[in-house]
């Protein structure tokens, strides 16, 4: 499947159970993260295990443009020989990022304080995309962006040629806005300050520290504050890249609802910021355990196994828990349908700005396959139909999102009738094997 090509719809039929290992692909987010700071370090950074979807390539063809060079050896291992801090070329074409918000949003960061002017594109869904979560705090370094109606793309952003650092408080939980900041703090002189008044995701301070970097986090009133002292000099690194958990968070789901099975999903990363959606299916009484937990690459790491659970109840997800397993609140509600009860998702209005408004999505293909579900604007609710008690039958729009298509995906292998989604091209922008994996475990998908 292409990510960007004409739609092909797909359907997931009831399962068999599911059995096997599951071995899902390198995590994305510290996939983006491992190109760009090898591209800023100088030096040959090593990656093995780089999730080889189309938004991470989407980022190396990016950093190749800016004067990086980068080389695929093929089975996930790749070298970047990067250009330092502030040594990026201007390019010579439109950067595409496809339909990767966390690459278009991580790029503009690291060039926003270079003296280059640089266009950016992406696919349909990108392009109608706020940007101005980014590009306001970039505006402070001194970067001009001029975009389309509403801050979207296509954009054009010209670097500041004499960045100031700055202090900034990031207003909505966004490990990406916070991210975008920091990298451009990377080439400011003095101290560039982040702010969260809730933690997210922690890849990117965990990497810049494992680069070099001069960078302290500490919790105060004012929330979690993050301080890089610009223009170090980044070294090269040996990135081993975890399998990521919102991959995983698929077969695992998938486990959980289809009668008779025995999943085993090894190497996943549980970083604390990450791991939200785990802890809530324990929470709602899953059958899933933390096997052989270590540690890689900085990152805490474990095999999940999960089984059938018929038992699972509906439960109210904590707010806090948002920025966590935001990624994951599609499968979630999946699962919730077959939970008893009902499941209740609140302080979640970032998910009305991902690839797609993932509430309305998923709550429209959710009642196409006879589940009721409520929503507002930052919460929505499941009433869960039991085990066994999802009729299914259902045609979903995926709308360009990957996690929404993989969800519905998930929902047929457990309901009573075939789930369809009008497109799962989309899938390959961040789980390229997913159809392969998931027919290998006793899935029953089929294409057209």
């Amino acid at each position: 499947m292409s990510g960007h090509g004409t739609p092909i719809p797909m359907t997931s039929h009831r399962a068999e159970p599911l059995t096997g290992v599951a071995e899902v692909p390198g995590d994305k987010s510290i996939s983006h993260r491992s190109l760009i700071l090898g591209a800023m370090a100088i030096g040959e950074t090593k990656i093995s295990g780089l999730l080889e979807g189309d938004d991470v390539l989407d980022t190396a063809k990016a950093m190749q443009a800016f004067g990086a060079e980068v080389v695929n050896h093929g089975g996930g291992n790749w070298s970047v020989y990067g250009v330092g801090v502030g040594g990026f070329a201007e390019p010579g074409q439109v950067i595409d990022c496809g339909n990767s918000g966390t690459g278009v949003r991580l790029i503009m960061g690291c060039m926003a304080t270079s003296p280059i002017t640089v266009t950016f594109t992406g696919d349909a869904s990108l392009n109608g995309r706020p940007m101005a979560r980014v590009t306001d705090p970039l505006a402070l370094f001194g970067a001009k962006a001029v975009g389309r109606k509403g801050g979207r793309l296509p954009m054009t952003i010209v670097g500041a040629a004499e960045p100031t650092p700055v202090r900034y408080v990031v207003p909505v939980p966004s490990a990406q806005v916070k991210s975008a900041v920091l990298l451009a703090g990377l080439n400011a002189p003095g101290k560039t300050v982040v702010i969260e008044k809730e933690a997210t995701r922690d890849h990117s301070e965990r990497m810049l520290a494992g680069f070099g970097a001069e960078i302290t986090v500490e919790d105060s009133e004012e929330g979690r504050v993050i301080t890089l002292t610009g223009r170090p000099e980044l070294k090269p690194q040996e990135i081993a890249v975890p399998r990521d958990p919102s991959s995983a968070a698929f077969p695992v789901c998938a486990a959980l609802i289809t009668p008779g099975s025995d999943v085993l999903v090894p190497g996943i990363g549980l970083n604390p910021t990450r791991a939200g959606l785990f802890y809530t299916l324990q929470d709602m009484g899953a059958d899933l355990t933390f096997e052989n937990p270590r540690e890689e690459g900085g990152e805490p790491v474990a095999d999940l196994r999960a089984k059938y659970s018929p038992n699972m109840k509906g439960i109210e997800v904590p707010p806090d828990r948002a920025a966590s397993m935001i990624d994951e609140y599609p499968v979630l509600s999946v699962v919730a349908s077959f939970a008893t009860g009902k499941t209740m998702m609140a302080g979640v209005k970032e998910l009305r700005v991902k690839e797609s408004d993932r509430i309305d999505a998923m709550a429209g293909g959710l009642r196409a396959n006879g589940v009721t579900v409520d929503e507002g604007e930052d919460w929505w609710s499941v009433e869960g139909l039991g085990p066994d008690g999802v009729p299914g039958g259902g045609i979903c729009e995926s709308f360009l999102d990957h996690r929404i298509a993989m969800s519905f995906m998930v929902m047929g292998m457990g309901a009573q009738r075939p789930v369809t989604v009008d497109d799962g091209n989309p899938i390959t922008t961040s789980f390229p094997i997913f159809e392969p994996l998931m027919t290998s475990l006793g899935a029953k998908l089929s294409q057209g």
